[in-house]
């Protein structure tokens, strides 16, 4: 069975300890695993809550995030794309608490007129009795689903919904310039001084 693990490992970066972690969220760790021995291109449904969360954002603000976490944070835990969307794991009890830190940071508005809360997309949360689709162990899943951070232990990092707000709040600013003048009368002359130097 070795020699299947280290396979995929060369490819993907999910290591026997990294599956063994995906797995133990299941119901049923050795059959996922016996499943993944012999089919590691099979995608798998596992719950969320118990191991970890997930939050689930759009691809570009997605990177926005990854960018942040790994230039000026702490990193990330395992990270997947799925169908053009960014699967952060997490860690339990994030994905109850992070809409209401959102929300009481005024970043989770839907006000299309106010582009500092617009900057925010929808964070899609999974928690208890939620599931992801995780992607294969194997480089031959379908186009845009893969692993860009692996699970490569048994006991990986996680970030906690706190971590996951500021990565959110820096990719929102780092999208959107936000002025603290108001908005200019229509046909009015506006010159932008705030690069010169």
């Amino acid at each position: 069975m070795s020699s299947v693990w280290d396979e995929f490992s060369d490819i993907s970066g999910v290591t026997t300890d990294g599956a063994a972690w995906l797995a133990s969220a299941g119901a049923h760790p050795r059959s996922t695993l016996a499943l993944w021995a012999e089919q590691p291109d099979a995608p798998v449904v596992l719950p969320c809550g118990s191991v970890f969360d997930v939050v689930n954002v759009p691809a570009l603000f997605g990177r926005r995030m990854l960018d942040r976490l790994w230039d000026e944070g702490a990193g990330t835990g395992p990270v997947a794309v799925f169908r053009g969307r960014v699967l952060l794991f997490t860690a339990p009890g994030t994905a109850q608490r992070l809409p209401s830190l959102l929300a009481w940071e005024e970043w989770g508005g839907r006000d299309a007129r106010d582009c500092r809360t617009a900057a925010v997309p929808p964070l899609l949360c999974h928690g208890t009795g939620d599931a992801v689709t995780v992607p294969p162990l194997t480089a031959t899943a379908p186009a845009g689903t893969r692993w860009l951070v692996a699970p490569d232990t048994r006991h990986p990092w996680l970030p906690g919904p706190e971590v996951l707000l500021w990565a959110a709040v820096r990719a929102a600013r780092s999208a959107v310039r936000i002025s603290i003048s108001p908005s200019p009368e229509p046909g009015a002359k506006v010159y932008d001084v705030s690069r010169r130097r």
